[in-house]
């Protein structure tokens, strides 16, 4: 849980230099592959409500089932931010919309690392809980739970007793800089599921449109309003970073003249060509809406706001300098390279901050250009490196050999400040973990947490890379989900490389398929196997084995075989199937997506398994999302 920061900020103006550079993919001495799939398997331990049957962390069980009861509204769901019982709006809101820009940006490297259904899983499992928060256009429900009486105790989320009071906004109590967020989220996650799940993606667009007009006509700070956030999340910035925020979105999302002739009108006045930053996070936005306004205007998108835009995009520029060191005012740094801001919970700000300079990198690639620090040239390899050396002090080159991602590596925090994983499951012993008990029993427990919290980025090091893995130690040894989402992005890029497109264009996810008007063929379709590369583990092929005529329609039976090519057996396979119009056998059916039937737990090496589906149309369009092998 964050306490709040101050702002830096300076006016140094920063120049383009033109100069090619070839997509580059970088290979090192860390498994980023594993990293991304643990980061990812993090925010499964933070989920709050009914956990599904595909749920893989199986210590953790249903949780605030009653949350938004006393105040008439289904709250049931959501995250908790961090190593409390509380889920906060704000941080949840601004995790969701990183995790949807990693999809975005990098989606088709974590297609590759057979984790991008695991991505979309996550961001649908914050925005399944944004949408009910948001029952009605100018009402937003902010916060579930109380910081205050949460602290008091150390329970696990499926004993608290603590307080699930909820908190909202409304026009006579507003939070512009809440609601801003929120619709920057819902704005990113629609663009996350057009393309497999159009219906979801509108509704999210919906309420995003309804939000960013809230925010903007009922303007104020949203700690004003719900007073008891102020403690644990407070709005420093204000709320004029998240407007231009919520506008950048709303016009990726819509490509909506409006949202970026906002940005041209309100750049001054609002910020976004003032404020030049060291720093980017829940609170403060202005550097994530300067390398955004960077890209529209890269892109081509300047139009009649081009003079404004280059003011952001000089101060995009000042934030990517200062992070390297070659600005007229960086970031600190600690003796082992690490970029620091504050004691409490530092890496939150690396992650950040990384991630910008990993998709800044890729913008400059694919414009043909590098930049002029104010002390020396940076080309886009050069960033990129540098983004990469801040992960691989996460992972564990530092000066303590730590890795900062729990279950990553052989020595990484066992001692983490999350009342969940230092608390035995209930599963292995359901006796009720009273308040104050847990203090006694398991939070002053020098001993190892019972569960594994794999892939939790905690709060890392101090300004001289110092670290003490004990559980009171909360400033470093606490997680939170907005450490984590913007890693997804960078271990994605670093273990799949660049994938040769142009970043200035928009990003086509591959396993997310338009769903094309039902088709009625008066021949019978030309069938042809799945194409299948020669290094891939998971062979897919289908076939016509019987056709029909019923009604004058013809109907056709398809079966569908997947293989095992691997060495290993084949666990928890995700498929995605699109332009599916009948009945399917021998799959189950889970969200969005099909898994192995109730009686295949695994798929050994070399085998087999059919399923088939009858519809009149071509074969549908079947793909591999997530696997693990064992």
């Amino acid at each position: 849980m964050e306490k709040s920061v101050g702002l830096c900020f300076s006016i140094a103006p920063l120049f383009l230099i033109v100069g090619f550079l070839a997509p580059l993919a970088l290979a090192g001495g860390h498994n980023y592959g594993d990293a991304l799939s643990k980061s990812i398997l993090f925010f499964e331990a933070q989920r709050s409500g009914y956990l599904p049957g595909n749920q893989r962390v199986r210590w953790r069980g249903n949780s605030g089932l009653n949350d938004g009861k006393t105040s008439g509204v289904d709250l049931v769901g959501g995250y908790y931010d961090a190593g409390d019982n509380v889920k906060f709006g704000l941080p949840m809101a601004f995790t969701i919309t990183m995790m949807s820009w990693s999809i975005l940006e990098y989606g088709k490297q974590m297609a590759a690392s057979g984790e991008l259904g695991h991505a979309i899983d996550a961001v649908k499992w914050g925005t399944d809980y944004l949408i009910k928060a948001h029952p009605q256009p100018d009402v937003l429900y902010g916060e579930v739970g109380d910081g205050n009486t949460d602290h008091y105790c150390w329970q696990r989320p499926e004993d608290m007793t603590t307080s699930r009071a909820a908190y909202r906004i409304d026009p006579s109590r507003p939070g512009s800089d809440l609601a801003g967020e929120t619709a920057a989220a819902m704005a990113a996650a629609s663009m996350v599921f057009r393309r497999y799940n159009s219906a979801y993606s509108a509704e999210l667009l919906k309420h995003a449109s309804q939000l960013f007009d809230f925010a903007d006509k009922y303007r104020g700070k949203y700690d004003s309003s719900i007073t008891i956030a102020q403690k644990y999340y407070r709005s420093v910035s204000g709320y004029a970073d998240e407007l231009l925020w919520g506008a950048a979105w709303m016009y990726k999302a819509t490509n909506n003249a409006y949202y970026l002739n906002y940005l041209g009108k309100n750049g001054d006045a609002l910020g976004g060509t003032g404020w030049a930053m060291t720093e980017f996070g829940w609170d403060v936005k202005y550097a994530g809406v300067q390398t955004l306004v960077a890209k529209f205007l890269m892109a081509g998108k300047g139009g009649g706001n081009t003079a404004v835009f280059e003011k952001y995009q000089e101060k995009a520029e000042f934030f990517m300098c200062s992070c390297l060191g070659k600005g007229n005012r960086n970031a600190q740094k600690t003796p082992g390279g690490l970029i620091f801001r504050q004691r409490w919970n530092n890496m939150q700000f690396v992650t950040s901050a990384s991630f910008l300079v990993t998709v800044y990198s890729d913008y400059l690639t694919s414009a043909g250009k590098s930049l002029r620090c104010a002390s020396g040239n940076v080309s886009p390899s050069q960033l990129l490196s540098f983004a990469k050396s801040q992960v691989d002090y996460i992972l564990g080159d530092n000066p303590r050999a730590t890795s900062y991602m729990v279950g990553y590596g052989n020595n990484y925090p066992r001692q983490v400040h999350h009342r969940a994983s230092s608390i035995v499951s209930y599963k292995v012993d359901p006796t009720f973990v009273t308040c104050r008990g847990g203090y006694a029993t398991w939070y002053n427990r020098k001993a190892s947490d019972p569960n594994l919290l794999t892939g939790a980025i905690v709060g890392g090091p101090d300004a001289y890379d110092n670290f003490a893995d004990q559980r009171d130690n909360y400033e470093q040894t606490e997680p939170a989900t907005y450490n984590n989402a913007p890693l997804l992005g960078i271990l994605a890029r670093l273990h799949a490389g660049h994938s040769g497109y142009n970043q200035l264009l928009p990003v086509e996810l591959p396993t997310l398929k338009p769903i094309a008007a039902h088709p009625t063929p008066s021949t019978k379709p030309v069938v042809k196997p799945t194409p299948v590369s020669s290094a891939s583990l998971v062979a897919i092929t289908q076939k016509v084995t019987a056709s029909w005529v019923s009604r004058g329609k013809t109907y056709y039976r398809y079966s569908t075989i997947v293989t095992n090519k691997s060495s290993k057996d084949l666990k928890n396979l995700k498929l995605y199937i699109s332009k599916l119009y009948g009945p399917i056998w021998g799959l189950t059916k889970s969200g969005d997506s099909y898994s192995f039937p109730s009686w295949v737990n695994t798929l050994a090496a070399g085998k087999s398994i059919e399923f088939v589906y009858i519809h009149s149309a071509s074969q549908a369009v079947v793909s591999v999302s997530s696997y693990t092998l064992a």
